[in-house]
């Protein structure tokens, strides 16, 4: 998230102005003071409207009460709102299953890059670090390693990876909701998703676009096999066929 600052130079002290210029500019202070005064009571219900996390999963409930005002051009209610919108930024159950994965990790990873489909993955270990940040709304998860990726003369050779995830769950959208960064590109992906509970996997589906034009349709599917242990699938649609592309497998730091 960016902090914005603004400033507004004190242009009123730099003449000697009239008495009737003066309670013209007053009055123009106070009518500027009153739209930044809206302008940032504006500012605040958009960033909760923003917020994604809640205890209640049912939202389409909640906010079925304001729906009748809309469809008939009134106003909602104010009180009604705010209480939507306090109700949406609760914490529930998919925030908690997220908590469940912080913490330090070892991982290995396998990686089909070769078109050939008897070629052998490449693999390569690093580690990963989740932590829940703004009251557990949010996870961050830091990853470094070392892989092996081609240089400009086309020759492997090994490469410092880092790449950052943020997760959380959207309780307006009710799916979960992620990004990704990394210092093998300049773009950030986003993706949402799903979990199943009697499988204990979250599949999140997005599109990325390493080059221009080719964007290509991509499934993550992460299991929990346990609090230790979860694996990561990653899944790429080139021309029509979904295919496996990498896999990660996670152990809790100091842990089997």
């Amino acid at each position: 998230m960016q902090n914005y600052s603004s400033w507004v130079p004190d242009l009123f002290d730099a003449y000697d102005l009239s008495s009737a210029t003066e309670l013209w500019q007053h009055a123009a202070m106070k009518t500027f003071t009153l739209l930044i005064t809206i302008l940032f009571a504006t500012v605040i219900a958009t960033s909760l409207f923003a917020q994604t996390p809640a205890t209640s999963p049912p939202a389409a409930a909640t906010l079925s009460a304001a729906q009748p005002a809309s469809a008939t051009g009134q106003p909602p209610n104010p009180q009604e709102m705010m209480k939507q919108m306090m109700e949406m930024s609760k914490l529930n159950e998919n925030h908690k299953l997220l908590a469940d994965m912080n913490g330090s990790w070892n991982y290995t990873i396998k990686m089909w890059m070769n078109p050939d489909p008897n070629a052998q993955p490449q693999q390569s270990k690093g580690t990963a670090s989740r932590k829940s940040i703004m009251d557990g709304r949010y996870f961050i998860m830091d990853v470094s390693g070392k892989m092996q990726m081609p240089g400009e003369d086309g020759k492997l050779k090994d490469m410092q990876f880092k790449g950052m995830g943020l997760e959380g769950y959207d309780n307006v959208k009710q799916k979960f909701v992620a990004s990704w960064i990394d210092n093998m590109g300049t773009g950030i992906q986003f993706s949402e998703g799903t979990y199943d509970p009697a499988t204990k996997t979250l599949t999140y589906t997005g599109v990325i676009e390493m080059m221009p034009g080719m964007r290509t349709p991509v499934r993550e599917a992460l299991k929990v096999t346990d609090k230790d242990h979860m694996t990561l699938e990653w899944y790429e649609t080139r021309g029509g066929q979904e295919k496996k592309t990498m896999e990660i497998n996670y152990t809790r730091a100091g842990k089997k």
